[in-house]
């Protein structure tokens, strides 16, 4: 049994030799142009070619290139599968898509910039947009937009009052003008 167990750890012991393709040079090349995401593996890459003859472990070359030794073993396997070319592409598409599109976000802000909308608060507006556009909108995700793209606040104080009629306003202040002159 001891014997057995001998021959795994001298087997296990020995780091895998990889044979890499592509010259440092055009590795060093590759690294320049791709985005950290991808840059990762390309450093593990090039760590793995100047080590080409002698071998060398992943936790080696995952100390070295500051990465998971699981990662390591992954793009290795990725390398020896698919080549340079699986090793570049990547499985991420991206953001997600905007709730609102441009019609809706134009509508939002018309409303947040119009001194006379009369709005309480973002539960109004939801209650708003959902009847103007016929879609539903999840209220956390309408606050955060609004306050991301229009830099809008929960409870902002208003200079007057919404329902304010605004001929009233100019003749108090002509009417105040003329008593305050007598």
């Amino acid at each position: 049994m001891l014997y057995l167990d001998h021959i795994i750890m001298v087997i296990m012991a020995h780091a895998k030799i990889l044979v890499i393709k592509e010259t440092e040079k055009e590795i060093k090349n590759l690294l320049k142009q791709s985005i950290p995401f991808i840059g990762q593996r390309l450093r593990v890459l090039l760590i793995l070619k100047q080590n080409e003859k002698v071998g060398i472990s992943k936790r080696e070359v995952a100390k070295l290139a500051g990465v998971d030794p699981n990662s390591v073993q992954s793009w290795r396997t990725l390398y020896l599968n698919a080549g340079i070319e699986g090793l570049m592409k990547h499985q991420k598409t991206g953001f997600k898509p905007s709730a609102f599109n441009a019609i809706e976000h134009n509508m939002l802000e018309t409303k947040l910039n119009d001194p006379q909308n009369g709005l309480q608060g973002y539960v109004e507006l939801k209650d708003w947009i959902e009847k103007e556009s016929g879609k539903t909108f999840n209220y956390n995700t309408l606050l955060y937009y609004c306050i991301r793209n229009f830099k809008s606040s929960v409870k902002v104080a208003r200079k007057s009052h919404v329902k304010k009629d605004e001929d009233q306003g100019i003749s108090f202040k002509k009417t105040s003008d003329e008593s305050v002159k007598k």
